[in-house]
């Protein structure tokens, strides 16, 4: 790749997407700095120097809260070094009975001391299954976080992406 200089139409272009990013943190003010030193207003958006090529700000694909995906257990399972105590598959339920028996059945393999359980969403029409959907967000709510320390998608001999790992707290925790 040659390091060449933008053209004057590249800059103004740079500049329109630089003006279309708000920076977080240290760039935010090195920013703000920039457009007071080329003299653009609050409104113009700030132009990019022909001499040397604008970066382009990554945008960042915000992480879902809630419990990690957990790769290291999905592997100990994989390996055999961790078991699946128990299963339970959504297949039948609505959204809210799936709902009401989710948390009930984490809260049963809990108490019984399960480490690792298998809940089966299915995959749905082109991966995106109402009821998986409604799992993965049920993972992030405050419930589900006192009751699971992790989860990953199911290696492919347990269901792929139909099915996930659900890691649970300890009930002494």
């Amino acid at each position: 790749m040659t390091k060449r200089s933008l053209t004057p139409d590249e800059a103004r272009a740079w500049a329109r997407v630089a003006a279309s990013v708000k920076p977080i943190g240290r760039k935010a003010a090195d920013l703000e700095a920039l457009t007071e030193a080329l003299g653009a207003g609050p409104t113009d958006p700030p132009a990019a120097p022909a001499s040397e090529p604008a970066k382009a700000a990554k945008p960042k694909t915000p992480k879902a809260p809630g419990p990690p995906a957990e790769r290291s257990g999905e592997k100990r399972v994989r390996r055999g070094k961790l078991s699946i105590a128990a299963s339970f598959d959504l297949h039948g339920h609505t959204q809210a009975s799936a709902a009401r028996a989710l948390p009930a059945f984490l809260e049963h393999q809990q108490a019984e001391g399960a480490r690792c359980v298998l809940v089966i969403t299915g995959k749905g029409r082109e991966g995106q299954g109402v009821l998986r959907r409604n799992f993965l967000i049920w993972l992030e709510s405050p419930a589900a976080r006192r009751l699971i320390s992790g989860y990953a998608e199911s290696h492919p001999k347990h269901g792929g992406s139909g099915a996930f790992y659900v890691f649970l707290r300890s009930a002494n925790a």
